[in-house]
């Protein structure tokens, strides 16, 4: 035996192919639906169903098992709604079998051996809306008196049964009750013969005859429908029926006594003459409908035909009737589709005032001058659907059609839109679908015109160099825009600033790699957004943070996301945002590679959070390491001095040797310092030996070495000549701060500082260190006059002499 299967938990239960007595003791007593079909049940027994009282579907189709079902067999499933006994040979039904069913809408009774209705126990289902009693072996359409009772009865089917003759009073019973929405069905019978005023007085919603007469000479029995009022009259055969025939002249004259308001005529072959009679007898009906007939042309229309409403679906025309069409003067409503033989739209419809939707999708169509040459003086149409045709070369007249609300020309193929502005005059459209048209658009006026456009679907077209510009800028009152699978690389900014009221954006499918907030910011009405199918990383946190409140949906899925505690606000985001989320299964990591094919969802973000104290540790440390590395950058040169001195580069032996000082001064003071310190001190006596970068710097050392090592730790003192010059030279500034280092590792008393009388006062004292040293000590200023010189040269001989060791 097969496994009894719970579809849903509790409620539904399939237990098809079990072999079983009863309802299986493991279906609960709530269950709702219960499918028992092709199980081994023979006969139903009285309260066979009483372990489940909620039953609201029984389906019992068992291929012939089931013959007897005993009275009371069903009671107390108050409320059961459907009832299937599909193929059972029923063999008995008691007078009370369908008892208890106080809420059955549904009961089908196909294939279930039943020849009579008269013994049919259904009478006191009141709340029956559908009985279907197809394939069944009925000869008779009398009804019993009680489907009088039947008063809330909607469908009901003799589809393939053996009813030959239908006679006046079998339907007698309709008459009592008004049954304006019941559906009667007798497609596939043998009708040999309709008696005049079987169907008079009757009101019906719908009546399907198709296939049901035994061949086409018995459809004048049509006669018998006179009287008849119906909404709905289908009449026909079925495409693969064996008796479709051909259709000929007078076939509908039988319903010239028929009221209907719509008639339905589906396949008929062609007949060899003109079908001059078609609307003989249907001129009158507010709605027709033509499918599948094979005609090439249409028939004469008659003179003041009431036609509003007219539909040919896989007809065999060549071209577009518009001249025989333009005769039904009251049509509002013109559809023809579907017909693979339609390739020309040569003629034009005219003065058809009242024509509002004409569709001829579907067609294969292929036409230049569209649109005003095809409908003169049609000022009212308001949607025009041409759509899944073959090509259509567009000159921008719509002059015709200019009140226009709704065209649609998706999947076919167009030539002049994108190239120069051919809607112009179409200032009323408000849904304009030019999807997968092979438009490349390099016009920025493309949509010139379009004042009033609230939905623009583009798909699968293309723009000049894959980019989005300014090609929205007059759709102010656009409301919905799909321009996916336009191969889009770029978006730039200002395209969207226009469009203020749009409320759906449909960008999915292109090749974005960003999605930049300054581009979508105007977006603010927004409630739909899909950017799915880009290129898209992670997005950056401020366009997230632009994203309107309205937005309700939103897919970002099946882009190449990164996931990272890089981006830890990101995925944070898509957790709290799950609601709003489209597709979620769909959003996966891209990269790194450990997490290729991971869902979004499923990043774990608290392996991204660090302790307090470990960033308040790194934080130090980082604070701490530029702290040293600048003083290392500021301070460098002293640094190195100081570890010149205690590698102990120079023994203290050596030290102060070789000069007796060493000058530091501007290269633009070397005249002065030459004439004025060089010549005196070195040519005097004592004589004194000076160390002077120009002449005494050893070639090929850094000049930093040369300062230290030849300068400062070959010298016994240090003379720094201040002038506005020394001032302004970094070179300066820095031997003067190595020489305030050299004293204090050193431990000499001072140095020597001439300050020259023109040195720029204001500048000295922006030279903080320089400023406070010359405030703190005693320094040497030097004059032009005699007596100022003399005592300079005085007072530095002296300070030279200290220390001086003199060679024997």
């Amino acid at each position: 035996d097969l496994p009894l299967l719970q579809v849903i938990p509790n409620k539904t239960f399939r237990c098809t192919g079990l072999n079983v007595s009863g309802v299986p003791a493991e279906v609960p007593n709530i269950t709702q639906n219960l499918d028992l079909s092709f199980s081994n049940l023979k006969s139903l027994g009285s309260n066979y169903f009483s372990s489940v009282p909620e039953l609201q579907l029984l389906d019992l189709t068992s291929r012939c098992h089931l013959h007897t079902i005993e009275d009371n067999s069903f009671k107390d499933l108050h409320k059961l709604s459907t009832l299937i006994l599909t193929a059972n040979s029923l063999q008995y039904l008691g007078t009370a079998a369908f008892h208890g069913l106080t809420s059955l809408k549904k009961l089908v009774l196909v294939e279930t051996n039943i020849a009579s209705l008269t013994d049919l126990p259904i009478g006191h289902l009141h709340t029956l809306q559908e009985l279907n009693l197809g394939h069944n072996n009925i000869a008779s359409l009398k009804l019993p008196k009680y489907f009088t009772n039947l008063t809330s009865l909607r469908h009901l089917s003799f589809r393939f049964n053996k009813i030959t003759y239908i006679s006046k009073g079998d339907l007698d019973a309709l008459k009592e009750v008004s049954r304006l929405n019941l559906t009667l069905v007798l497609s596939l019978n043998d009708i040999k013969h309709i008696e005049p005023g079987s169907f008079a007085k009757i009101h019906l919603g719908e009546l399907v005859l198709r296939s049901s007469f035994e061949n086409l000479s018995y459809m004048s029995s049509l006669q018998g429908l006179t009287g008849l009022q119906v909404s709905r009259l289908i009449v026909g055969e079925f495409s693969d029926s064996k008796r479709q025939t051909d259709f000929k002249s007078g076939l509908l004259s039988g319903l010239c006594q028929v009221q209907m308001q719509e008639f339905v005529l589906i396949s008929f072959r062609k007949s060899e003459k003109k079908t001059d009679t078609l609307f003989n007898c249907i001129g009158n009906v507010s709605n027709i409908r033509l499918v599948d007939l094979q005609f090439e042309e249409l028939s004469q229309v008659p003179m003041f035909s009431q036609v509003k409403q007219l539909e040919c679906k896989k007809c065999k025309f060549k071209e577009v009737p518009a001249m025989m069409l333009s005769l039904f003067k009251e049509l509002r409503v013109l559809r023809i589709t579907k017909s693979k033989h339609l390739n020309s739209f040569q003629q034009k419809f005219e003065s058809l005032n009242n024509l509002e939707v004409i569709d001829l999708s579907e067609n294969r169509l292929s036409f230049s001058g569209c649109c005003s040459f095809q409908f003169h003086k049609c000022q009212n149409l308001k949607l025009l659907n041409l759509s899944f045709n073959s090509d259509i070369r567009m000159n921008g007249d719509f002059t015709n059609i200019k009140n226009l609300l709704y065209l649609d020309l998706q999947h076919t193929k167009l030539f002049g839109p994108g190239s120069y502005p051919v809607f112009l005059s179409l200032q009323k459209l408000i849904y304009l679908d030019i999807s997968h048209t092979s438009i490349f658009v390099k016009s920025q006026c493309t949509f010139c015109g379009l004042n009033s456009l609230q939905v623009l679907k583009m798909a699968g077209n293309s723009f000049e160099n894959n980019k989005l510009a300014n090609n929205f800028k007059n759709l102010s009152h656009l409301h919905s825009l799909d321009i996916s699978s336009c191969k889009l690389v770029q978006v730039d900014k200002g395209t969207f600033d226009a469009l203020s009221e749009l409320k759906e954006l449909n960008i999915s499918n292109n090749k974005l790699l960003s999605f930049d907030p300054v581009v979508y910011k105007p977006l603010q009405a927004l409630t739909v957004l899909d950017f799915s199918n880009n290129r898209l990383s992670v997005p950056l946190d401020s366009a997230l943070e632009i994203l309107p409140d309205s937005l309700v949906l939103l897919d970002i899925s099946q882009n190449v996301f990164e996931c990272s505690c890089v981006y830890l606000n990101f995925m944070k985001w898509i957790k709290k945002k799950q609601e709003l989320l489209q597709n979620k299964e769909l959003m996966i990591c891209h990269t790194p590679a450990y997490m290729k094919n991971m869902s979004l969802s499923s990043f774990d973000v608290s392996s991204c959070q660090i302790k307090a104290s470990t960033v308040a540790f790194s934080v130090i440390m980082l604070l701490a390491a530029v702290v040293i590395l600048f003083l290392i950058y500021k301070y460098y040169f002293q640094i190195y001095y100081s570890l010149v001195l205690l590698t102990g580069c120079k023994h203290s032996a050596e030290r102060g040797d070789t000069y007796d000082a060493f000058v530091i001064h501007s290269s633009k003071d070397q005249e002065w310092v030459m004439k004025e310190l060089v010549e005196p001190l070195e040519g005097g006596k004592p004589p004194f030996q000076l160390c002077l970068y120009y002449r005494d710097f050893l070639p090929g050392v850094p000049i930093v070495t040369n300062i230290i090592q030849e300068g400062f730790l070959s010298s016994r003192n240090v003379i720094a000549v201040i002038s506005t010059d020394f001032l302004e030279s970094k070179w300066c500034s820095f031997e003067f701060d190595i020489a305030q280092s050299w004293q204090l590792v050193e431990g000499k008393a001072g140095i020597i500082m001439i300050v020259l009388e023109e040195v720029n006062k204001a500048l000295l004292r922006q030279k903080l260190g320089l400023s406070r040293y010359l405030r703190r000590n005693t320094y040497l200023e030097w004059k032009k006059n005699e007596i100022s010189r003399h005592l300079i040269w005085r007072q530095l001989t002296e300070v030279l002499l200290e220390g001086k060791r003199w060679n024997h």
